[in-house]
């Protein structure tokens, strides 16, 4: 695989940047490794309601950046103090869309290396004495496969606290009371900072250092300038809703909304920390699916079984997600 030791802080390239090198994934790539870090940033997931993940006012007065990611899962903070990294790859050489757990273990194993005892846990983190130091994500696109992650090797925790506006129900479930109690930084176990991991993982590179061609780099200014430096992209639009649902599944945290006028549903999106394993607008077809119908669980049951929730939601019951969805009986 190449290895890029990339230095640049601006958050949106480099999610453009990231989006570009899996675009350029076909049979017989090597793949890439991409090591970064931003500037204070909160990244939010491809799915997730972003104004419902931060704090607004804290954000703004500290000059805290807010992105959107290509990958599902939850908000994250970035920092000096996080040391980020990405692994792209065709996805023949992946094999069957490997678990989050394999997909990380190379990068657990160089921590570990720095006498640093994490262990991998629940869906997506990175642990140390129980407090969560990493997370990470992963999606696929046409031929490529990308994971990526953020370690938090010395970042500011009190301002990852203030800056994530965390659901309550995400950590009752967690058994936790907020986001400072969970978290914590490779930092506590011995004196580290993020140049030390940085160097720990490119000593254990198995491919040659590589610098992102002309062209990718003006791609990936684009594709920032276009999309992930856009409002649009990273706070939507949320439409008017007449019917809010949400519940914790094992698999991640849902948030349905539902504009219903006249008995029927004018207005559908899904928001949550969840991971999409089908292809690329997936979601969006099922949220328009249902857009005309009578909000009965008669005229939406049938939709929603055309639809192969178990396979385009990362862990989902189908079964258990589509009675979520529907509205309860009124009858007397």
């Amino acid at each position: 695989m190449y290895w890029i030791d990339h230095r640049g802080d601006d958050p949106a390239l480099n999610l453009a940047l990231e989006e570009v090198l899996l675009g350029r994934m076909k049979p017989g790539h090597p793949g890439f490794v991409m090591l970064w870090q931003n500037r204070p940033t909160v990244v939010v997931g491809r799915f997730q309601n972003a104004r419902g993940e931060i704090n607004a006012a804290y954000v703004r007065e500290h000059g805290i950046a807010v992105v959107r990611r290509m990958t599902g899962g939850g908000a994250v903070y970035h920092d000096p103090g996080t040391l980020n990294y990405t692994f792209v790859r065709p996805l023949e050489q992946a094999g069957n869309f490997p678990t989050f757990g394999e997909a990380a273990a190379p990068v657990a194993d160089a921590v570990r290396a720095l006498g640093v005892p994490v262990t991998l846990s629940g869906r997506n983190d990175m642990m140390l004495n129980g407090r969560k130091v990493g997370g990470v994500a992963q999606c696929r696109r046409g031929g490529g496969f990308l994971h990526h992650g953020c370690i938090l090797v010395n970042a500011d925790l009190d301002a990852l606290a203030l800056a994530l506006d965390a659901s309550p129900e995400k950590f009752q479930s967690k058994g936790v009371a907020s986001v400072r109690a969970r978290v914590g930084n490779l930092a506590d176990a011995r004196p580290l900072d993020a140049a030390d991991v940085r160097a720990a993982l490119l000593a254990r590179r198995d491919g040659p250092l590589y610098t992102p061609r002309d062209a990718d780099m003006a791609e990936a200014r684009r594709l920032r300038d276009e999309k992930y430096a856009c409002p649009d992209w990273t706070y939507g639009v949320s439409p008017p809703f007449t019917e809010r649902k949400t519940r914790r599944f094992s698999w991640g945290l849902v948030e349905a909304l539902f504009e219903v006028r006249g008995g029927r549903v004018t207005g559908f999106r899904m928001y949550g920390d969840f991971f999409m394993v089908s292809p690329e607008g997936g979601l969006e077809d099922l949220e328009k699916s249902l857009i005309g119908l009578e909000y009965t669980p008669e005229a939406m049951r049938p939709v929603l079984a055309g639809f192969p929730l178990a396979g385009m939601f990362g862990g989902c019951d189908a079964a258990e997600l589509a009675a979520f969805l529907l509205p309860e009986r009124l009858d007397p």
